[in-house]
């Protein structure tokens, strides 16, 4: 398993960070995804074999969020 943390921004409130660890829950090959607001940033934990971070970044960009690269 390996372990990212994403800065992402737009993050404010709890639906907020219900819909980025949805969105990156629902893909196969992650483990976990925690959410931080006050950091704004997600860690996450996954498969590399099963999920690449371009696909986890564009996960969280669908639910309207800016990924920093």
């Amino acid at each position: 398993m390996a372990q990212k943390i994403i800065e992402v921004e737009g993050m404010t409130c709890g639906h907020c960070k219900s819909s980025v660890e949805g969105a990156l829950s629902e893909l196969e090959g992650v483990k976990s995804a925690d959410v931080n607001l006050d950091a704004n940033n997600v860690n996450v934990e996954y498969d590399e074999s099963k999920v690449t971070e371009s696909s986890m970044v564009e996960a969280i960009e669908d639910q309207g969020y800016d990924v920093r690269q």
